[in-house]
């Protein structure tokens, strides 16, 4: 079994940034909802995944507002023509691809698909991580990779897109992925408005690989060969230690919906619908010969 777990909000910001000026006759705008159509069909061509569904920020977790008040305060207010997009996106044409839509009030998506990857490893269930956070990296192992359509993540200009497993990723950061979050705590991150102490991610992943680890370095700093490194790690111990417990995963939250409940089942009659409200004339096309093929399987199944 396969289950293919989607960061939402990701996609949705990534389709419309990279779609400009698309909307029906209506003057309605539908660039984020062709583009996120367009990509979780490709993802399904590509993985081939019995189980699957997409994850959405739903608010704030507390315990890292308590922690760092100013987390991603930095972020720019959603673009205006986005929002009925996102709308429809979540109340209509996920369910319609054949997803369970999954977030919970102040829980963020990174840390629900991190419960969902750590239950269905347990149960032997390969699992595909559908996106770009950093912190969903540190999941990354045996039966964890993570999907990417990025030209610099192709092993070839040929290759439509790639599964980053352990050997991927500890090539993309420098250090395995268990390591990824001690990266973060040195580094920061500007795009969540986590502070950095002073050291860019390579000098941090040097570091760390040569210590064996953010406690390790920190038991050990009159063993580090700078000064200057020695200095902000002491200054910065604990703005480091507070980072830490920011980027780590929260992934002891029970699962809203069970895994076995999430078996992909596209609805191809609404999803049809949907699509001509859009005026989408090519994808709805290959929307309907979809359709007509699975109709026709099914027709010859039953016949058996």
């Amino acid at each position: 079994m396969k289950l293919l777990l989607i960061d939402g909000h990701y996609y949705v910001y990534r389709s419309f940034f990279a779609i400009q000026n698309l909307s029906n006759s209506r003057g309605e705008p539908t660039n984020a909802i062709f583009g996120f159509t367009k990509t979780l069909r490709l993802m399904i061509k590509h993985l081939q995944p019995e189980l699957g569904a997409v994850f959405w920020d739903e608010g704030l977790p507390e315990k890292r507002m308590i922690l760092q008040p100013a987390y991603k305060e930095t972020r720019k207010e959603m673009p205006q023509p986005m929002v009925p997009q996102l709308d429809f996106i979540q109340e209509e044409l996920t369910a319609l691809l054949g997803f369970k839509n999954i977030s919970l009030p102040k829980t963020e998506a990174d840390d629900l698909m991190g419960c969902y990857a750590v239950a269905a490893c347990k149960r032997n269930i390969e699992v595909i991580l559908a996106t770009n956070d950093k912190d969903l990296y540190q999941l990354v192992g045996p039966c964890v990779k993570v999907y990417t359509t990025a030209k610099a993540d192709l092993l070839s200009p040929k290759d439509a897109f790639a599964l980053l497993g352990e050997a991927e990723v500890t090539t993309k950061w420098g250090v395995p992925p268990n390591l990824i979050g001690d990266v973060l705590a040195l580094s920061g991150d500007s795009v969540d408005n986590i502070p950095s102490a002073g050291f860019g991610r390579k000098t941090a992943a040097t570091l760390l690989l040569e210590h064996g680890g953010l406690e390790s370095l920190f038991a050990n700093i009159d063993k580090v060969k700078s000064a200057r490194n020695r200095e902000k790690l002491t200054a910065n111990r604990e703005q480091i230690q507070q980072n830490r417990k920011m980027v780590e995963l929260d992934c002891d939250t029970p699962l809203p919906v069970p895994i076995d409940d999430l078996r992909i089942k596209p609805d191809y009659p609404g999803l049809i619908a949907a699509l001509e409200k859009c005026e989408f004339k090519s994808l709805l096309q290959e929307v309907r010969d979809e359709a007509a093929k699975v109709g026709t399987v099914r027709q010859a199944e039953l016949l058996l």
